[in-house]
């Protein structure tokens, strides 16, 4: 039987989610192995060193590098706060006194007799790294981090904005087709996950935001409005560390397009259920898609894990077209044509036939698809 290799969207009623919980420099692990977790448990701690200050104490006191001891008021290493005298000069008559003030709230990291210079650096940044997912501590690495591991329903979207989030499903619209408008949107959503169906309408979207929902999830959405949300035209560089409050995830793309129908099927089955999303997305190499992660309660051991195989598509697979003139659309793997060919471009590659939902039977590129993993 024929088969073609192609990107995997991931839509798992059961599988095991495994997360690396890893700090951005050495710091402190708080959990031991085996240890059960929270979403929002801390499970590793560290202090990313701030910025510098410089202060050029000899020309503000008009002496010589190596006189810079003799008129210090502060040692390295001792805390300073802002605009408290660091240094000052002795003259014989007072009014002729120049002091240096430190401009910032912090410590004296340096004192050179070379330079005259005075390095001040302001107070660490305390990180602290939570779990994201409801599990279990299966590894630890010393002063790094940690792998949570959990028994979950899995769902991965094609477009998200926004970092890491956990709260209750909500769903919000009755069929994968209905649009998410703000009057379904209420003040009692604060802190939700909200399970749009097809086009998440712009005002909708500024609704989440003002009533401070968690998450907005839904099919499809204008593409405009992103920068229009934003204040930039996003790129092609990895999204997920916008300034953002409300993760937003995108099932299927841009535009209106309904939901999936198992997708929406199985995230309005989980509704109630607390969920770790995250809206981080990188198209190009390394893909990352934005995720639901709901876990299950259960034992990950109890659970079997769904491996990805490699060669991928086959006859009677479900695919997402992801290419004009079907873009977003669903359909089931009808033929795979073992030999390339010709196309409108006149290029020569191999190809599928993919039958949509109305009957319709379209041929496709092999790589303008993706899998629907399940």
């Amino acid at each position: 039987m024929a088969h073609a290799y192609t990107p995997g969207l991931q839509v798992m009623t059961e599988t095991v989610v495994r997360k690396l919980r890893l700090l951005p420099i050495a710091g402190e692990v708080l959990v031991r192995l085996g240890d059960s977790v929270k979403a929002d448990t801390v499970v590793a701690q560290t202090k990313l060193p701030s910025d510098v200050a410089t202060v050029n104490v000899v020309n503000l006191l008009g002496i010589t590098p190596g006189e810079i001891a003799d008129y210090m008021t502060k040692s390295e290493g001792d805390p300073v706060e802002e605009g408290e005298v660091i240094a000052e000069n002795k003259p014989w008559i007072k009014w002729f006194k120049t002091q240096v003030k430190s401009p910032i709230k912090g410590t004296v990291e340096s004192i050179s007799k070379v330079t005259g210079q005075v390095l001040l650096r302001k107070p660490p940044r305390h990180i602290q790294l939570e779990a994201y997912i409801e599990g279990k501590v299966i590894e630890v690495m010393e002063s790094a981090g940690v792998v949570v591991e959990t028994a979950a329903t899995f769902v991965q979207g094609i477009f998200g904005i926004g970092g890491e989030r956990v709260g209750p499903l909500v769903a919000l619209c009755a069929a994968p087709d209905d649009p998410l408008t703000p009057d379904k949107i209420q003040p009692e959503h604060a802190g939700k996950v909200l399970v749009g169906g097809g086009l998440v309408e712009w005002s909708a979207l500024q609704k989440a935001i003002e009533v401070g929902a968690a998450a907005v999830i839904g099919g499809g959405m204008h593409s405009q409005y992103i920068k229009q949300w934003l204040g930039y035209e996003l790129g092609v560089a990895i999204t997920g560390d916008e300034d953002v409050n409300t993760t937003l995830i995108l099932t299927e793309g841009f535009g209106q397009i309904a939901m999936a129908h198992r997708t929406f099927d199985l995230l309005k089955s989980c509704e109630g259920k607390q969920a770790s999303i995250s809206g981080r997305t990188q198209i190009r190499a390394g893909v990352m898609r934005p995720e639901v992660i709901i876990p299950l309660g259960k034992d990950a051991s109890s659970v079997a894990v769904v491996q990805k195989v490699e060669g991928g598509v086959k006859s009677g697979d479900e695919v997402r077209i992801i290419r004009e003139p079907y873009f977003g659309r669903l359909g089931r793997v009808k033929n795979l044509t073992p030999q390339p060919v010709k196309i409108e471009t006149e290029a020569k590659v191999r190809v599928m036939e993919v039958e949509l939902p109305d009957g319709e039977t379209v041929t496709i590129p092999r790589a303008n698809v993706e899998l629907i993993e399940a």
